[in-house]
């Protein structure tokens, strides 16, 4: 009873039950609800990364529309070699000039190398007749010239010159001799003879050996001849 006949003001229930507590995230859940957001922040940003790739490739092959499977790699950060080019035979040179090889078929004659004129040999401005490289414009050149040989016995190489202003025999313009013993196998060697000459219209260039039986014709480059106007 309240003090003075009066009811208290303050009246409890006890059988009254406590307010619902609201219910608390685990720590799994709460790891697992980061670990989702984290994931979809990653999502996000790839396919992002993915639609910018794919406008600038759009725009690459817009302005490049003959571009290869190699630029697709060369966007993806990969080095990617250029591709390998042939040789263009609409570039011509400025000047004559004249570079011949010696070929498996070839038959040489009275001590003068023969050149093949079957593998598209560089001759510009220069004619060549029968072993002879004909000058057709006067000026200085640099002349060359490479022979293989077996290497038993004596072995003479020469540039010899047949010009109008000389009647008579050629000139050696370039010579190399070789003296070695004779042995029964056969040993390799080769003669590199260059210089530079005041050639005129009509002068002969020409190659001699003294034994043409000796000179090897495995490859290609083991036997040249040329001149360059310089």
């Amino acid at each position: 009873m309240a003090e003075g006949g009066y009811p208290s003001p303050y009246v409890v229930d006890s059988r009254a039950p406590w307010p619902p507590v609201p219910p608390r995230l685990r720590q799994g859940q709460r790891r697992a609800t980061v670990a989702q957001t984290l994931l979809f922040v990653l999502v996000a940003v790839a396919l992002c990364g993915m639609a910018i790739e794919a406008c600038f490739i759009y725009r690459l092959y817009q302005h490049e529309p003959g571009t290869s499977a190699s630029s697709s790699k060369i966007i993806a950060g990969e080095d990617v070699p250029p591709p390998p080019t042939k040789p263009s035979f609409d570039i011509l040179p400025s000047k004559p000039v004249a570079h011949l090889t010696v070929g498996e078929s070839i038959v040489h004659k009275n001590y003068i190398l023969a050149w093949n004129m079957d593998s598209d040999p560089l001759l510009y401005k220069m004619d060549y007749n029968d072993g002879r490289l004909l000058i057709l414009k006067e000026g200085f050149y640099y002349v060359y010239s490479k022979v293989s040989f077996s290497d038993n016995g004596i072995f003479h190489h020469s540039v010899e010159l047949d010009t109008k202003l000389f009647a008579g025999k050629s000139i050696s313009l370039l010579l190399s001799r070789k003296y070695s013993e004779k042995i029964s196998t056969n040993r390799l060697s080769n003669s590199y003879l260059g210089g530079v000459f005041h050639l005129h219209k009509d002068d002969a260039l020409f190659v001699k050996v003294n034994n043409a039986s000796k000179v090897v014709r495995s490859k290609f480059s083991e036997n040249t001849f040329g001149a360059y106007m310089i």
